[in-house]
């Protein structure tokens, strides 16, 4: 039988903390009491405390400025996707269960896409633009940040900013998948780039979803 382990101080704290925040409805900017102040209503040293909030600092969830003491922060999502991707869970992960959770992630915004291409001219030059700059690769780095490009592009012109957080954590684990794409195989990418942008430009979201997918899952293939 294991022993169970005692949640340390500091993490207990910092929940308290979070907690604390939303319960009173702060926003960015908006400050929490003094450190005396939480050290005294948690009924612990400062010292703890500021290792609690250290960890939050990090994470860009609360600010300590001098001489204005802590505030609410704007969480840093490329440093919190970036620390996630640590979690034993997710190393663990089925190959085939982050290939399925991107095509669930991805083909789920495609309506929105569809319609706010057709109020925005801009997101449709944006993603041709960066279908054009895959034909210019020439190596597999930079076929990679391009292809992690379009695809956040993609999300981003959803307009629903935080499954662009989702979709960032799972290309941190695409990764692998990505370097098996030999360069035969980029211009098969590209063109399907293309097809997925003509289609939701055309408002055909059945069509691009299909060909989204497709793409996707062709990771399984060469992970087969």
């Amino acid at each position: 039988m294991k022993t169970l382990r005692r949640p340390k101080v500091r993490d207990q704290v910092a929940s308290q903390i979070q907690q604390y925040i939303v319960e009173q409805k702060l926003g960015p900017g908006d400050r929490l009491p003094t450190e005396a102040q939480l050290a005294a209503t948690f009924g612990i040293s400062r010292l703890s405390l500021r290792e609690a909030t250290k960890s939050l600092e990090f994470l860009g969830i609360v600010e300590s400025k001098t001489g204005v003491g802590l505030t609410v922060g704007s969480i840093d999502m490329e440093r919190l996707t970036e620390h996630l991707s640590f979690h034993a869970g997710l190393l663990d992960a089925d190959s085939q269960q982050l290939i399925d959770s991107r095509v669930i992630l991805e083909t789920g915004v495609l309506p929105h896409i569809a319609r706010r291409m057709k109020e925005d001219s801009s997101i449709e030059s944006r993603l041709r633009e960066l279908v054009e700059q895959f034909r210019s690769a020439r190596d597999l780095k930079s076929w990679i940040e391009l292809d992690v490009r379009f695809h956040r592009s993609l999300l981003e012109a959803s307009g629903l900013q935080p499954l662009v957080a989702f979709g960032d954590l799972l290309h941190i684990f695409f990764q692998r998948f990505r370097e098996s794409v030999k360069k035969a195989g980029w211009k098969a990418g590209v063109e399907s780039h293309d097809r997925i942008v003509d289609e939701l430009a055309k408002g055909r979201v059945e069509a691009a979803t299909a060909e989204l997918r497709k793409h996707i899952e062709s990771h399984k293939e060469r992970l087969s």
